[in-house]
């Protein structure tokens, strides 16, 4: 399991491109549309096989089947950091709690991503939303290099302690703290060529 992208959650893509461009600093790319769940996005590369994405309902797309997912069927209206992803080598091996996988497909590109069947996050972002990706160029791997990196992510959570005894043995990364909080949420401190930025 290794962190593969960090997802910024708002109810208007705009607004929420521009909330990270502001403290990122630089600008992010046209990502695509998810016709299965009714939303886009925009990308920024964070280093080497890493990248942030911003992602909103799509007002311009059908409404989805089912619920739209990263909980964005209750998107904020005020962007925040509202997901963490990990990849894996085999999402079928990994356990219920990240939820039921899907095959996804965008131009060449192929992935399974395990949802929710309420489209909310596990363990309300607690755990990582779990991606295996098939074929295709991994989408870091598209976006320019804008001197962004990831420094430390912090997953705040009221089971901090037995969220990090699961996951930390398969996450080797030592950017990613688990902190006790009465409140789950996400905290990113990211380098960019103007310093370091709070996401």
């Amino acid at each position: 399991m290794k962190l593969d992208h960090l997802a910024v959650v708002c109810a208007d893509l705009d607004t929420g491109a521009a909330w990270a461009e502001d403290r990122l600093g630089v600008p992010l790319r046209a990502g695509g549309r998810h016709a299965r769940f009714g939303t886009w996005n925009r990308l920024v590369r964070l280093g080497s096989g890493e990248y942030l994405e911003v992602i909103a309902p799509d007002p311009g797309a059908s409404p989805p089947a089912g619920p739209r997912w990263f909980d964005l069927d209750r998107a904020p209206d005020e962007p925040r950091l509202g997901n963490w992803i990990c990849a894996v080598p085999d999402l079928d091996a990994e356990t219920p709690v990240a939820g039921l996988p899907l095959d996804l497909a965008r131009e060449d590109l192929t992935w399974r991503i395990a949802v929710p069947a309420d489209g909310g996050l596990p363990l309300q972002g607690g755990h990582p939303t779990l991606i295996e990706w098939g074929t295709g160029t991994h989408p870091a791997a598209r976006l320019p290099d804008d001197g962004l990196s990831l420094v430390a992510l912090e997953i705040r959570h009221p089971e901090a302690e037995a969220l990090s005894r699961r996951l930390s043995p398969r996450l080797a990364d030592p950017r990613i703290a688990f902190v006790p909080a009465a409140v789950p949420g996400l905290k990113a401190r990211i380098a960019t060529p103007a310093g370091e930025a709070i996401l």
